[in-house]
């Protein structure tokens, strides 16, 4: 009996020290809940969508109203052949865009913070980072121009008397061409978290350095990457978890064609095309992106174990 007032005595005081603690940020609490409320509204309330996936969508009984098939989507998931090569491009793309865009962006951090003129350095941050603001719609129509049969690229080609090619229907040369677009896109977008960490770093570990005579690539490697590894670590994981949703649906879209579909349909591609163009059940794509966020959910969760265990932090 007195260990249960005691427990009793105990919770409530937790919660009394909570609810004091609320009341002190309150206003805090108040600039968070807009940013609540769009998660409740636009990702946790749409997740009752899910069960399609275990239905047959009927437009006129709705999405709670339609049949149950069970697991039959996910069965012809497997046997479809177009599915498997969006699945196969999706990989490709996502590991390709891990393995040549992940660095750029820390390696850029480290450059530019680097200069040591503070105008300069706002200038290139500001020339790197301005890409990012230009749509993909608009951006597609400026790659087709310089890239299509008659673009300034060709022209540039037919100068030397080479043979001229398209490159946005050429197999060979669409997945470099979507690797390079995304770089120089997002490269500068992407460092701002890296110039953050570093605007961190204490200037006096740079002059304790100089004194010691270190030269700047020792200064880098023994400052300034120590002090960006668990930043690194934190985006490494996040961009693993992204991998099936491939490099970007925008992207993709606005600069495939028939002819490279072999090596650019991704999944979110594939549903897109296959449910409004050929019109395909709702259910069996619906299937296909509840697999595509299952794969991402281990996928994180392998990367994150895989940081803490290098003896990093995770992020949970």
């Amino acid at each position: 009996m007195k260990l249960n007032v005691a427990s009793t005595s105990k919770v409530n005081k937790l919660e009394g020290h909570l609810l004091k603690r609320i009341l002190n940020y309150k206003y805090y609490y108040l600039m968070l809940l807009p940013l609540i409320a769009w998660y409740i509204v636009f990702c946790y309330i749409p997740m009752y969508g899910v069960t399609l996936s275990f239905k047959t969508y009927n437009f006129s009984e709705g999405i709670l109203g339609s049949p149950w098939v069970g697991l039959r989507n996910f069965e012809e998931l497997f046997v479809d052949l177009g599915f498997r090569n969006a699945l196969k491009n999706t990989l490709i793309l996502s590991l390709g865009k891990l393995l040549f865009h992940f660095p750029v962006p820390l390696i850029l951090a480290i450059l530019i913070n680097e200069i040591g003129r503070s105008k300069l350095k706002k200038f290139y941050q500001t020339v790197f980072t301005f890409p990012h603001f230009i749509s993909w719609i608009v951006l597609s129509g400026v790659i087709f121009n310089i890239f299509s049969q008659n673009g300034v690229f060709n022209q540039l080609i037919d100068l030397f008397g080479w043979e001229s090619t398209s490159v946005l229907v050429e197999k060979e040369y669409f997945r470099p061409l979507i690797y390079i677009s995304y770089i120089w896109k997002e490269m500068g977008w992407d460092s701002i978290i890296y110039l953050a960490a570093l605007a961190g770093i204490n200037p006096e570990f740079y002059e304790a350095s100089e004194i010691d005579g270190a030269n700047r690539f020792q200064r880098i490697l023994y400052i300034t990457w120590p002090c960006l590894r668990s930043t690194t670590a934190i985006l490494l994981i996040l961009s693993v978890g992204s991998i099936m949703n491939g490099v970007g649906f925008d992207q993709i879209f606005n600069l495939y064609s028939a002819p490279v579909y072999a090596v650019a349909d991704t999944i979110d591609t594939y549903i897109y095309r296959s449910t409004f163009g050929v019109g395909m059940d709702f259910g069996y794509s619906t299937a296909i992106g509840f697999v595509k966020s299952l794969v991402n959910l281990v996928l994180i969760w392998i990367a994150n174990v895989a940081i803490k265990r290098m003896g990093e932090d995770g992020l949970f």
